[in-house]
């Protein structure tokens, strides 16, 4: 596919990196020179300086031939702007960063449908939403959802203690009337699609899909607490914090916000109602354990700098805290985070190119099975995708068992009429059926992919 991408900072270099990746015809505009040509050259794309809402760099760029025109500049108002106008002079689809809460809370969808935009992708919205998923899973390093709650993947490392130590994933199995799928292992930064003769070793990373009412029946062998965490202490003031101050306040939880920028507090305060909000530097210790910190269920460290996240969050580790999430953009700081023991780091800028891959997958396919959704599990090195089966692919009716998939790749649900069905070699896939596949080292555009 054709797809330009306007605005080169962190998320523009992240997509440009992932649609290379995925085999795309890329094309970057972005008016500083310096980092345009950095890019260009690190992704071998073409670059094009100028300003996306400039017709004659968009011309230039290609836009008349597009299949897609991503704008993620600093502007809401020019990522709107350049869309339409990329919109306009024949691009096929376009999808604009909208970060601004007034755009989000009040009118997304009217700018949305008169702009024509495709997609309007907002990071700090999708990242407050996935916090809040963990939140409701504390003993859990990541959780994705799929169709309308019908199926949840849930990983969580096994540590020192763990009753999963040393057993086989048959006799977990048999001592429990739960209906659930491992569907993934990571070990020593590998990951493995487990068979039934597998044995868990301490530090094993495990994916668990099942339905949420069948992981409240396994939660206490598999060490997963499922609980609303009732008091929770976020530093930072941030958009992020807005959306998960209110999610949290809408679930009943007790919020607390700490930020050390006078203005952000009070004007956090003014549309957060309910959240206490104090004024200081959440650097500071001592301030944290007056305001309660070793009291709280959880610690959410999102403030603009990664660094600061990470040695917060281990402070905040080392005083008991049951569980702490931390805000880690840049892939070189995550080795960090793991040694220090923070299991748990959210990348808006990650989620972000996720979502966006799983929309260009989800154009690309013309054989009726379409990608739904896509996540990156396993720290990125295995996918989760959802695909809705049509009368083309030409294994239906045929029982799992009876066809020959590529290596380290698992049906892990099916979802039928409402029906949520964890698949074994006796179950088919028919028409219509939504199908969770876990693929660990292949590039899935359509369900007839995952065939040998």
């Amino acid at each position: 596919m054709k797809i330009i991408v306007i605005g080169c900072g962190s998320t523009g270099k992240s997509l440009i990196e992932n649609l290379v990746n995925e085999g795309h015809d890329v094309a970057l505009i972005d008016k500083d020179p310096v980092f345009l040509d950095e890019a260009a050259n690190a992704f071998d794309v073409l670059g094009v300086c100028g300003i996306g809402t400039d017709c004659e760099v968009l011309d230039e760029a290609g836009v008349s031939h597009a299949d897609l025109v991503i704008s993620v500049t600093g502007s809401d108002e020019l990522n709107m702007l350049a869309c339409y106008i990329a919109k306009t002079l024949g691009a096929k689809n376009t999808v604009a960063r909208i970060r601004d809460r007034e755009y989000n809370d009040k009118s997304l969808g009217f700018v949305q449908q008169q702009l024509q935009l495709s997609m309007a992708i907002n990071p700090e919205l999708s990242a407050a939403y996935s916090i809040s998923k963990i939140l409701k899973f504390p003993s859990a390093v990541n959780v994705d959802t799929f169709t309308s709650h019908k199926f949840e993947i849930v990983e969580i490392i096994l540590k020192e203690g763990s009753p999963l130590i040393g057993t086989m994933i048959l006799d977990l199995r048999k001592h429990s009337t739960a209906n659930f799928l491992i569907c993934a292992v990571m070990r020593n930064d590998s990951v493995i699609i487990p068979d039934g003769r597998f044995v868990f070793e301490d530090g094993d990373r495990i994916a668990v899909i099942a339905s949420p009412a069948e992981l409240n029946k396994i939660s206490r062998v598999l060490g997963l607490l499922h609980r609303r965490t009732k008091d929770v202490m976020i530093l930072g003031a941030g958009r992020i914090a807005y959306y998960l101050s209110r999610m949290l306040l809408a679930s009943g939880s007790k919020v607390t916000v700490v930020d050390k920028n006078q203005v952000r507090c009070s004007s956090f305060s003014e549309n957060v109602q309910g959240a206490t909000v104090i004024c200081g530097d959440g650097a500071n210790q001592d301030m944290l354990l007056e305001e309660g910190l070793e009291q709280t269920d959880a610690f959410v460290s999102l403030t603009g700098h990664d660094e600061n996240n990470i040695l917060i969050s281990y402070f905040a580790s080392s005083q008991g805290v049951p569980k702490v999430v931390s805000k880690v953009n840049r892939p070189e700081f995550l080795p960090i985070a793991s040694k220090l023991g923070i299991d748990t780091v959210i990348s808006p800028i990650q989620i972000i190119t996720d979502e966006i891959v799983r929309y260009v997958r989800a154009l690309q396919n013309s054989l009726g099975s379409n990608v739904e959704k896509l996540y990156k599990i396993m720290d990125g090195m295995a996918e989760a995708l959802e695909f809705n089966v049509s009368t083309d692919f030409k294994w239906l009716n045929t029982p799992l068992k009876d066809i020959r998939f590529k290596s380290n790749i698992l049906i892990a649900g099916i979802i039928r009429n409402q029906k949520v069905i964890v698949p074994n070699g006796e179950d088919v896939i028919t028409s219509g059926d939504k199908v969770i596949v876990i693929a660990a080292g292949h590039r899935l555009l359509d369900l007839s992919d995952i065939i040998a």
